[in-house]
């Protein structure tokens, strides 16, 4: 489900609990929007479901690093890239 630009990130954690997805996916296309990334990771966390689901984070200005330091499952550094490492981690 593609919740689109600009997304509140309470919208991110009520999906979360509504759809129960595998993964949560969150795209930043500036270093200012990364700070959204994490609050994604504090808020499902927060909301006791942060283990229940895989986070990915990807987008111009992200790196594997970030990733790592906000505790993001997975790093996407392409649609591609972002792609494979989902069918990987879910073993699909």
């Amino acid at each position: 489900m593609d919740l689109g630009r600009d997304v509140p990130i309470k919208t991110f954690v009520e999906k979360v609990k509504e759809l129960k997805p595998q993964v949560v996916a969150s795209s930043a296309l500036m270093t200012t929007t990364m700070v959204n990334q994490i609050q994604i990771e504090e808020q499902l966390k927060e909301a006791g479901v942060r283990d229940q689901v895989k986070t990915m984070v990807g987008g111009a200005p992200v790196t594997q690093d970030w990733a790592d330091k906000i505790g993001a499952d997975i790093y996407g550094e392409s649609a591609n890239d972002a792609v494979a490492k989902i069918k990987a981690a879910l073993k699909v």
